[in-house]
C-alpha cells in the first residue's frame, strides 16, 4: 500500500481542497526490472487527483462523493508502464483549504482601490495646480488696477471725485462683508 502526500487542488468554484489517498498496488514481476517505480505511481495518482478535483464544478461535489476521485483516477490506467498494478485507490482524507477565488477577488478589489486612489490624487493635484494658477492670474490682474487708475488720472478720464466714490463703494462693500460674516480673503489678496 502506498500513501500519497497531501495533494492540494482547486475546484472550479475557487475552493482549495487538500486530499490524501491510499493506493493499493500489486507488484508486476514482469516489469519489476526497467519499469517505473513507486514515485511514478504516486506522481501519476497525484496528477489524476488534481485534475479530477480541478474539473469538479464545486468543492461540495468532491466532499459529498470522494469516491468519484478514485473511480476517475483508476479509469485513466495510470499504472501503464510501471512495475505495479493499481488495485484500488481510497481517498483517506479531504480537507477544505483556502477560498482561492475569494482571495483573488479581494486582491483584485485592493488593486482597483489603489488605482482609484492614485487617479483621485492625480485629479486633486491637478485641481490644486489650476487653483494656484487662477490665483496667480487674479493677483496679476489686481496689480494692473493701480496702473490703470494712474493712467486714467493722467489722461483725465478719472477725476478725484470718481476716485473717492470708488473708495467709498469699496469701504461699504468691506463693511457689509464683515457684518455678514463673509470669509476672509485668501492670503496675498490686496486690501480693498
Amino acid at each position: 500500500m502506498i500513501e500519497t502526500p497531501r495533494i492540494a487542488a482547486v475546484a472550479k468554484d475557487g475552493i482549495q481542497l487538500i486530499a490524501v489517498s491510499r493506493v493499493t498496488v500489486r507488484t508486476n514481476i514482469d516489469r519489476l526490472v526497467g519499469g517505473a517505480g513507486e514515485e511514478t505511481v504516486i506522481a501519476r495518482v497525484g496528477e489524476g487527483m488534481v485534475s479530477t478535483i480541478g474539473s469538479a464544478n464545486s468543492h461540495k461535489d468532491v466532499l459529498e462523493n470522494p469516491d468519484h476521485i478514485s473511480k476517475h483516477v483508476l479509469s485513466k490506467g495510470l499504472d501503464a508502464g510501471t512495475a505495479y498494478e493499481i488495485l484500488s485507490i481510497d481517498i483517506a482524507d479531504v480537507d477544505v483549504g483556502e477560498n482561492i477565488g475569494a482571495k483573488l477577488q479581494i486582491d483584485q478589489a485592493n488593486a482597483d482601490k489603489q488605482i482609484a486612489q492614485a487617479k483621485a490624487e492625480e485629479r486633486r493635484a491637478m485641481a490644486v495646480a489650476l487653483e494656484q494658477e487662477m490665483r496667480a492670474r487674479v493677483v496679476e490682474a489686481e496689480a494692473e488696477v493701480p496702473r490703470a487708475m494712474a493712467e486714467a488720472f493722467r489722461q483725465g478720464n478719472l477725476g478725484i471725485m470718481d476716485y473717492y466714490r470708488m473708495k467709498n463703494v469699496q469701504a461699504d462693500t468691506a463693511m457689509r462683508e464683515s457684518i455678514a460674516g463673509a470669509p476672509e480673503e485668501p492670503p496675498g489678496t490686496p486690501k480693498k
